[in-house]
């Protein structure tokens, strides 16, 4: 018996989460900006100017180096999508120009403004990059019958736009090759900007990528994309203004772009090092990086030009060993290894460029530099297992490990994504895990509970709040959070815990070098008086990236959203059958445990879903809705209707836009 008109795939929900904001939760004082967050305090402003007289920032080097070779930029690059939704906007950054504000570390402040520096640069001969049109750049390289193009940007909107503006300067060249240099979505998201619709035929194109590039490209965000994409708001400062009291800089780049998302499956792959490519006549190097910055990631050296490409495993800023939006724990060690193995493999360069910032040129200053960033992650590395070894936790260690002498003043080692803090935790839990050996902190009490107790201890919220407001007044900023995080989550709805916390907060994220940290705080401080994001939008930007995703990598994230107390005690077998790309899967809840094979489907399954693979993806992707699937003539249900309904109700709906600094 077949049923129609029945909503089947319920628990596909869209992966990212943001939007607007949900009701102002109160009112705030007269010098708060728009978005409520308040002027920097004398002790921030003094601690800012005291950063800022540390550092050399009035060294013009890397300013000649981000403009050295620039041969056309538009004033201001406005890409939106079709509908006019804003994909990129430098002018939202016009503000950044002149001394640093009392509300932001004079340090990120320059690496804000040299990252606002937009437009075509030639690199070396050949070799030309398009710069700020997203968070990463395009590379263009000059092949025999046109563009090489490395990394095309997170965005079609965005990588057409970059791709145009060196046509237009340079004449019009088409597009003869690509090279995805690795796995992070804004090196190849925005590939179906840069090719016609006839190279967009699979196969009809030389694509260049690092072994497994496809599946960890495609598989990030689908088992944790949820609570990834929903910290990622705080990371990238999604909801903040552009402005001296929001989102000024992400270290890396500006921000991510939001545009449509793409992929294409890599005609060859880097798998060794070295590995010697001819691509459309131009002589190439390769470089094998695994599991360094990404999981699947290269570099690679033009020999005939002196020419290094350092992908993302060196940059213009301490990188995250551990990424705040959540992502497993980097192997400094081994990234190290890489920037070692690069000195000695491609150490006669003359030019190094990567897939952010701008270049450097000169054989002795490049070599300098990597070592640099080679001996910054091989330090943390090192230092956080000396002090491990000793008996030091994770929090001990961050607290007084810092760069040596040698390594500290330099730009490129400064912590404007990554930091010492966090890279060094990231070190210890890549050996240790999250128990650091005190067995207080073996199975303490969830935040919830203790932070009743704890206010309770200290006198109940009225007292917590006075001692709160010393601290904060005498510019103890961190102890400040710590405590009056325990009172909102004893005392949600308190307004002044909320309010002095989010001040708290401010002034934290105006004090930070790091870009992150400064959004975290701010979007921290953002939500505590406007409440989290009431909607979350859906991945129709992300279809074509949906639809190369394995089907194995949707059944995974469906046994992580089975209800395991509900599940309890109960046994199913599910047939799976997507008859437009012949596969089917046979699903066993036992134990209350999903599991899935790839088989022909089981007779004695109380039900067998079909439906196509193009309807799967365009649900997840938010262009089908429950009314038109349960109408559609992609979907068959044959079997029990009850033991269906009896499956749904055993799955979770995930929540995207989860609270993180309330209960």
């Amino acid at each position: 018996m077949t049923h129609r008109a029945l909503p089947v795939l319920l628990f596909i929900l869209p992966l990212a989460a943001c939007g607007p904001e949900g009701p102002s939760r109160q009112a705030w004082s007269p010098d708060a900006d728009a978005q409520g967050h308040t002027a920097a305090s004398a002790a921030t402003a003094a601690a800012n100017a005291a950063a800022g007289e540390a550092l050399p920032l009035a060294d013009p080097q890397d300013l000649a180096d981000a403009e050295r070779g620039l041969v056309a930029r538009d004033p201001q690059v406005v890409v939106k999508l079709a509908d006019g939704s804003p994909v990129w906007d430098t002018s939202a950054y016009g503000f950044i120009d002149g001394p640093a504000p009392d509300s932001v570390n004079p340090s990120l402040w320059r690496q804000a403004r040299l990252n606002n520096h937009h437009g075509l640069y030639k690199v070396t001969d050949g070799v030309y990059q398009v710069r700020g049109y997203d968070l990463s750049n395009m590379t263009l390289i000059e092949g025999d019958s046109g563009w090489i193009v490395v990394d095309p940007l997170t965005a079609k909107e965005t990588a057409a736009a970059a791709l145009d503006l060196a046509n237009r300067n340079l004449g019009e060249r088409p597009v003869s090759a690509l090279i995805f240099t690795h796995s992070h979505v804004d090196h190849f998201g925005g590939v179906r900007g840069v090719l016609t619709p006839e190279q967009l035929e699979e196969g009809a194109i030389r694509i260049v990528a690092p072994r497994d590039f496809m599946e960890e490209a495609t598989s990030e965000n689908v088992l944790a994309g949820i609570a990834m994409s929903r910290r990622a708001t705080y990371m990238y400062g999604r909801n903040l203004a552009r402005s001296e009291r929001g989102h000024v800089d992400s270290g890396l780049g500006k921000s991510p772009a939001f545009g449509s998302v793409g992929i294409l499956p890599p005609t060859d792959l880097v798998d060794r090092t070295p590995q010697e490519m001819q691509i459309d006549g131009v002589r190439f190097v390769f470089q094998h990086a695994p599991e360094s910055e990404a999981p699947a990631e290269l570099t690679f050296y033009l020999p005939d030009r002196n020419a290094f490409c350092g992908a993302e495993i060196v940059s213009h800023t301490m990188h995250n060993l551990y990424t705040l939006r959540g992502a497993k724990v980097r192997d400094a060690l081994k990234w190290s290894g890489y920037i070692d193995e690069a000195i000695r493999l491609f150490g006669d360069a003359e030019v190094m460029f990567a897939s952010h910032h701008w270049p450097m040129w000169g054989k002795l200053r490049i070599v300098e530099y990597l070592k640099k960033q080679r001996d910054t992650y091989k330090y943390i590395h090192d230092q956080t297992l000396r002090l491990a070894n000793q008996g030091w936790t994770p929090r001990e260690i961050a607290e007084v490990l810092e760069l040596p002498e040698s390594l500290r003043p330099s730009f490129a080692n400064r912590g404007y994504y990554g930091t010492v803090r966090h890279n060094s935790k990231a070190v210890y839990q890549w050996y240790f895990g999250w128990y650091d050996g005190n067995p207080a902190q073996l199975d303490p009490l969830p935040p919830q509970e203790s932070a009743a107790k704890y206010v309770a201890f200290m006198g109940g919220s009225a007292e917590v709040l006075r001692k709160a407001q010393e601290s904060f007044d005498d510019a103890e900023y961190r102890w400040a959070a710590t405590v009056l995080d325990h009172l909102v989550f004893a005392e949600p709805e308190n307004p002044q815990a909320r309010e002095l916390l989010a001040r708290s907060y401010e002034q934290l994220g105006y004090q930070a070098e790091s870009g992150p940290w400064r959004d975290v705080y701010l979007s921290a401080a953002y939500e505590l008086r406007h409440g989290g994001p009431e909607t979350s939008f859906s991945l129709s930007a992300a279809t074509d990236l949906l639809a190369r995703t394995p089907m194995e990598r949707f059944l995974e994230a469906l046994a992580t959203r089975v209800n395991g107390p509900k599940a309890d005690g109960k046994q199913m077998t599910i047939n799976f059958v997507l008859p437009d790309v012949d596969e089917s899967y046979v699903l066993t809840l036992e134990n209350a445990v999903l599991h899935h094979e790839r088989r022909a489907p089981d007779p004695d399954a109380g039900v067998t879903i079909r439906v196509t693979r193009e309807l799967l993806v365009r649900l997840f992707g938010g262009q089908v809705g429950a009314r038109e699937l349960a109408f559609s003539d992609e979907l068959d249900v044959d079997g029990s209707r009850m033991d269906l309904l009896a499956f749904l109700r055993l799955l979770d709906r995930p929540d995207p836009t989860f609270p993180i600094v309330t209960p």
